[in-house]
């Protein structure tokens, strides 16, 4: 049994390594693409639409209010990133039913590329909220003390964010694994939509995760409501 998709080689020259991860990760991002285009390409604002648009309508509305409901008050503005980082995740669950698939983010390779990702959208989304000025100083309050902790924490949440996606997916798959070798007739199908509830919920872990660290970098807070008017007369008792 394989802990990752890294361990199978399909091509080799010399010190460079053609591995499963590395293939299924670029046919996943093809097929993504591929399917956005045909989506998209004949999109209706009348009441007759197709039963893709009305799905890629309730996926695009679903990630929109998850993001507003986390403190970032544009969603729009964030939409592509977050909702690149769920469906890579999430198709990446879904395609396990497959035969000879196996899921990029079972490798930690993968998982860091998506962590990294994070890493540099985060700040990249907190400078044009807030300019660069006010971004660095984020990292010196409420004192300059506090400079090397901030920095210790962007690091580190980082690192859990790969290791903890990483760990999930793996534990998963050889949970199936184990379970399918010991009574291979009975669990096929349970445990494969197991594995598939899995993988949506950790998609959606990972895309939470991120909107959440990115509502910290932009310092983005939900706007209270404005006292309501005094309507009453002067007059009136």
């Amino acid at each position: 049994m394989r802990l990752s998709p890294d361990s199978l080689i399909y091509l080799q020259w010399g010190f460079v390594k053609l591995n499963a991860t590395i293939v299924f990760t670029w046919a996943l991002m093809l097929v993504l693409a591929v399917s956005a285009k045909l989506i998209t390409r004949r999109l209706s604002t009348s009441h007759e639409r197709s039963g893709w648009q009305n799905l890629l309508e309730i996926v695009v509305t679903a990630i929109q209010k998850q993001i507003e409901e986390i403190g970032l008050s544009r969603p729009e503005r964030y939409l592509s990133f977050l909702g690149t980082l769920f469906l890579f995740v999430a198709t990446a669950s879904v395609f396990t039913i497959v035969p000879g698939y196996e899921a990029p983010t079972s490798s930690l390779s993968t998982t860091t590329a998506l962590a990294l990702c994070v890493l540099v959208a985060a700040p990249v989304f907190g400078i044009t909220q807030q300019g660069l000025g006010g971004y660095l100083k984020t990292y010196v309050e409420p004192t300059f003390v506090m400079l090397p902790f901030n920095i210790i924490s962007e690091v580190s949440r980082t690192l859990a964010l790969a290791v903890r996606l990483f760990g999930n997916m793996m534990s998963g798959a050889m949970i199936v694994a184990i379970l399918l070798t010991i009574m291979p007739f009975v669990l096929p199908a349970v445990m494969t939509v197991l594995g598939l509830l899995t993988g949506m919920v950790q998609a959606y872990i990972f895309s939470i995760l991120a909107a959440v660290y990115i509502a910290a970098a932009t310092r983005a807070r939900k706007p209270k409501p404005e006292p309501k008017a005094d309507t009453t007369p002067a007059h009136a008792t």
